[in-house]
């Protein structure tokens, strides 16, 4: 469903990473691992266009991403390092907003059910302003759960600052979008279990000495 092919990443003056081909299949959670510095969110970036290789390129059901565009957009949720939370919208008003700048209809109650997912029930009015930085977490990962019909999430470090429910009910969420077929592309410090197929992609700095692997599956078809 999703395809790197011969990636290569500069920034700045820095090479990242270059030759870098994956085949993510439908059903696939792809953990990119590796240390600070190598291009995880980089990676990410450029999966979603957000970011133009300097070579290769990515290609959603055989086709580039550059070439479908709007289309591709259509397809994918992306949850970055920055959660994106406007302070002056409250916690409902954010996550509607958000909803709609990625072409997604929401209804309140939808929007309200997301939001006791992840354990904010009861804050739909409160300002963003006035969250802590765990809380405004939990705000940008409820789009997930508006975001069923997307087949590619891309997650950077999304269990970050989150409580242990919190942890629980995002791991089950990926279960079961990759149950649906869909695929997750993730980067994470922390050991959580995913019901499901996950590969894992270790990047290292490209100045360093080896070739960058191919993907190397960890857990096949846990469920």
């Amino acid at each position: 469903m999703l395809q790197a092919l011969d990636l290569e990443c500069q920034r700045g003056e820095r090479l990242l990473f270059t030759g870098l081909s994956f085949d993510a299949a439908a059903g696939t959670c792809l953990h990119v691992a590796g240390p600070n510095g190598a291009g995880k969110t980089s990676l990410q970036r450029i999966l979603c266009g957000l970011l133009t290789p300097a070579a290769g390129e990515v290609r959603f059901r055989g086709e580039n991403i550059r070439k479908l565009r709007e289309e591709y957009w259509q397809q994918l949720a992306y949850v970055g390092h920055l959660n994106g939370v406007k302070d002056d919208l409250s916690v409902e008003e954010n996550v509607l907003f958000a909803a709609g700048l990625a072409g997604r209809v929401a209804h309140r109650d939808e929007v309200r059910a997301a939001l006791d997912q992840v354990g904010l029930r009861g804050f739909e009015a409160q300002l963003a302003r006035h969250l802590s930085q765990g809380q405004k977490r939990r705000v940008a990962l409820a789009r997930l759960f508006l975001a069923a019909r997307a087949s590619v999430w891309v997650l950077d470090e999304p269990f970050t600052a989150l409580d242990v429910r919190g942890v629980a009910a995002l791991s089950d969420l990926i279960a079961q979008h990759l149950r649906r077929d869909g695929v997750v592309v993730l980067t994470t410090h922390q050991e959580v279990p995913i019901d499901g197929r996950v590969d894992k992609l270790t990047l290292v700095p490209a100045a360093a000495p080896g070739a960058l692997p191919e993907p190397e599956p960890v857990a096949e078809d846990a469920r």
